[in-house]
C-alpha cells in the first residue's frame, strides 16, 4: 500500500515499525558555530535538533549519538540541561550512544542519557578539568620585542603569556578548576548514583575503553545504537536521523552559511580561513589527547 495511504490508517493497522529520531552531535565543544575545517557542538547549534527530536510525538524515546573529546564546560553543561529538561517536559527515554570518544564534555553529555551504551573500544571518562596555554617570555626579550601592559586593577593581566607566570596567579586558576571540577562530579553522582564503582581514579581525569567504563558504572551496557534500539522496540524499529536543514547551495544552516548567502569580500574569507586552520589544529590537538 502507498505509503501516503498507510498514515492516514489507524496505527494498529499499520504495519511499519517505531520510529526513533537521533541526534548526532560530533566535534569539540565550544561556542560559535563550525566552520568549513571542523565541526562544534554548542546549545546554539544544537538546540534547534533537540527540539524536533523531542517534539516527535509518537517517538516514546530519543537516541543521542555523541563524539566528542570534550571543551566548554559550560556549553557541555548547557546542552546537557537541555537534554533533560526536554526528556521531562515531553516524557522521552532517553538513550546515548558513544562513538570514538565520549570525555570529558563530552561524557558530561553522555550522562544526559537514561542509558548510556558504548563500543568496547570507545573512550570514555575523563572526568576533570584542564587549561592550558604558552609562555612567549624568552621569545620575545631574544627578538627584542618589550611586554607594555598599562591596567586599571592589579589582576587584568592574570596570566599573560609574554609575562613571567605569577605563583599567585596559578592558584587562582587552580581554584577555579577545582570548582568547575566538583560541578563536573556532583553531576556524574547526581546521573550515575549507585551504578558507580568505588575506584580512587573515577575521578581524576583518567579514561578508560568502553569495556572498562562498563566495569566503572560509566556506561550501561557495550553495543551499537541500532541493536540497543532492536532489543528495546522490536526489529521493525527505524532509526529518523535529525539533521540541519540545508540553505542556500546546500549549505546547512548556521553562521558560515549565512554570512557566503550575504556575500563575503575575498579578505572576510581569508580572515574566516586562518580562523577555521586554527580552530582546526586546536580540534585536532583536543582528540590526540585520547589516541584518535
Amino acid at each position: 500500500m502507498p505509503s501516503r495511504l498507510t498514515k492516514l490508517l489507524p496505527k494498529r493497522f499499520r504495519s511499519e515499525g517505531t520510529v526513533i529520531p537521533v541526534v548526532r552531535l560530533q566535534g569539540v565543544i565550544m561556542a560559535g558555530a563550525s566552520g568549513p575545517f571542523r565541526q562544534s557542538i554548542s546549545l546554539a547549534s544544537v538546540a534547534p535538533l533537540l527540539e524536533r527530536a523531542f517534539s516527535m510525538k509518537d517517538a516514546p524515546a530519543v537516541a543521542i549519538s555523541i563524539n566528542s573529546p570534550g571543551g566548554s564546560p559550560v556549553q557541555s553543561r548547557l546542552v546537557f540541561q537541555r537534554i533533560r529538561d526536554l526528556a521531562a517536559e515531553k516524557k522521552k527515554h532517553v538513550i546515548v550512544a558513544c562513538e570514538d570518544v565520549a570525555a570529558s564534555g563530552g561524557y558530561m553529555i553522555a550522562c544526559a542519557g537514561d542509558e548510556i551504551v558504548a563500543d568496547p573500544s570507545t573512550v570514555v571518562g575523563s572526568i576533570g578539568v584542564v587549561s592550558g596555554g604558552f609562555g612567549f617570555v624568552e621569545l620575545i626579550r631574544k627578538i627584542g620585542v618589550e611586554r607594555r601592559v598599562h591596567t586599571a586593577g592589579q589582576n587584568k593581566a592574570t596570566l599573560d603569556p609574554f609575562r613571567p607566570e605569577r605563583p599567585e596567579d596559578v592558584e587562582h586558576l587552580k581554584s577555579l578548576q577545582l570548582d568547575v571540577h566538583q560541578t563536573f562530579i556532583d553531576l556524574v553522582k547526581s546521573r550515575r548514583g549507585t551504578k558507580l564503582a568505588d575506584h580512587p581514579d573515577l575521578f581524576t581525569g583518567l579514561f578508560w575503553s568502553g569495556l572498562r567504563g562498563l566495569d566503572l558504572g560509566l556506561v550501561d551496557r557495550l553495543g551499537d545504537l541500532r541493536t540497543v534500539l532492536r532489543d528495546h522496540y522490536g526489529e521493525t524499529v527505524k532509526l529518523q536521523v535529525i539533521s540541519q536543514k540545508r540553505g542556500l547551495f546546500g549549505l546547512r544552516g548556521g553562521a558560515g552559511a549565512s554570512r557566503l548567502a550575504g556575500g563575503a569580500t575575498l579578505q572576510d574569507v581569508g580572515a574566516t580561513l586562518a580562523s577555521s586552520l586554527v580552530d582546526a589544529a586546536e580540534e585536532r590537538a583536543l582528540w590526540a589527547r585520547y589516541g584518535l
